[in-house]
């Protein structure tokens, strides 16, 4: 059985020159790493997050709602003032 893997890994190759610094290979390596995606895709795989359910989802959105609501009610009686930017 096959599976469709598209992060697959990809080399990169930096070969040294006659007249060049250490310092310039590796610049020229990072730049083409991150010309590949590779950064990227290492960066977005750090931390992984799991897709929330749509009812948790739907709760968090309505409690954020309820909490503007009561906020807006609280600002308008004048017991807040708005501090907000």
């Amino acid at each position: 059985m096959l599976f469709f893997r598209p992060h697959m890994a990809k080399n990169v190759q930096v070969t040294k020159n006659n007249n060049e610094s250490s310092a310039n290979v590796i610049r020229r390596f990072t730049k083409r790493m991150q010309g590949a995606g590779i950064v990227r895709k290492v960066r977005n795989q750090r931390y992984f997050a799991r897709i929330k359910s749509r009812n948790v989802q739907k709760e968090a959105r309505l409690k954020k709602l309820a909490k503007k609501e009561a906020y807006e009610q609280q600002y308008k009686l004048g017991k807040i003032t708005d501090n907000r930017r």
